[in-house]
């Protein structure tokens, strides 16, 4: 029987869940030929969205062309060209060796030159856009893909990627290139009234039943976080004979829980001690971090300490900072500190 539930790579159609606003927004920056900066945390659904829209797009309007590429991998603006190249001769199927084309930033007009000569619109998205962030003189690529990109009118750029804080930078500061080159969208959480829907149908789909509520309950035990909700919903499912029981959900979350335990251990490992009690503090539902009674508490250190640990921890996005709110940006990982971590 196949399994209902997917996390951990891209999903599309049936396993695709709501988004239908904000696949609606991207269709028409599609069709609009709009620049697009995708930011979110991490696995939320990012690149799933984009492709569902290619999909979308493709069928809406036949004179588009897709060029897909990812920019993990890169360490250097030469690599970034020279994977910009390769993929838009692949992707275009122009039908010649891309180490032909020339591997310097000339390259990144390939797309409006084949535009113009294919009388069409070309729309290059690019994941883990953020890479470029890494680069030495990051600051000089990104106006050197700034410049060549504006003036390009048959082509629109959809930009992404799985750290937030640094899309943000690069998006989101004024002064620096890339600001205000991109309509931006900020995905949110998917409603729990949408996981509902979407849990209990696919238990149905494959001869199983949960109730609504209890699918509710499920996606509210990891906060609504698409990878987690998939995940925990796969461990539930295979725990099912027939019918779904509360007792099946919570034995599924702490089999999530011993999954991940290496994982956060190594986590936990590679931060200060005082980052460590800085997180159990935002667990714990701490609020004004630099009061005398928190540091004595957490052993914090000085309220200058405060900053500093956000800044660090905010940076590997292990936090989510907004306003004078601090969270953590994995729900799992907050639950394992909870029901781990500080049991140890």
């Amino acid at each position: 029987m196949e399994i209902p539930f997917i996390y951990g790579k891209i999903v599309s159609d049936r396993d695709f869940t709501d988004r239908t606003q904000e696949s609606s927004k991207l269709l028409a920056n599609f069709l609009s030929q709009t620049n697009t900066a995708i930011i979110s945390p991490r696995r939320w659904g990012k690149s799933s969205l984009v492709n569902k829209v290619i999909k979308l797009a493709s069928e809406a309007n036949s004179k588009l062309l897709f060029v897909r590429m990812n920019a993990f991998k890169c360490e250097t603006p030469q690599e970034f060209y020279e994977l910009f190249a390769k993929r838009t001769v692949e992707e275009l199927s122009l039908g010649v060796d891309w180490r032909d084309a020339s591997v310097g930033e000339d390259v990144l007009n390939l797309p409006q030159l084949i535009a113009k000569k294919r009388k069409k619109k070309v729309i290059v998205c690019i994941d883990e856009f953020q890479q470029i962030g890494e680069f030495d003189e990051s600051s000089r690529f990104q106006k050197i893909l700034r410049n060549h990109w504006q003036e390009q009118t048959d082509v629109a750029y959809i930009l992404y990627g799985s750290k937030k804080h640094m899309m943000l930078n690069i998006f989101g500061e004024y002064g620096k290139p890339f600001y205000r080159f991109c309509d931006m969208m900020f995905l949110p959480k998917i409603d729990n009234q949408d996981w509902q829907e979407y849990i209990t149908r696919r238990f149905s789909e494959t001869g199983k039943a949960i109730s609504p509520e209890l699918a509710g309950t499920l996606a509210d035990i990891v906060e609504n976080h698409p990878y987690y909700v998939q995940q925990l919903a796969q461990y539930t499912w295979l725990r099912t004979p027939k019918k779904c029981t509360e007792d099946i959900v919570q034995s599924a979350f702490q089999s999530m829980l011993d999954s991940l335990n290496l994982q956060f251990v190594n986590l936990m490992d590679s931060l200060t001690e005082k980052q460590r009690s800085f997180l159990c503090a935002i667990c714990d539902g701490v609020r004004n971090f630099s009061s005398v009674e928190t540091l004595s508490r957490y052993r914090l250190g000085t309220s200058g300490n405060i900053r500093i640990m956000k800044n660090a921890l905010n940076k590997r996005d292990l936090i989510e900072v907004s306003g004078s709110i601090v969270d953590i940006q994995d729900p799992v990982f907050k639950q394992w500190i909870l029901k781990v971590y500080k049991s140890i």
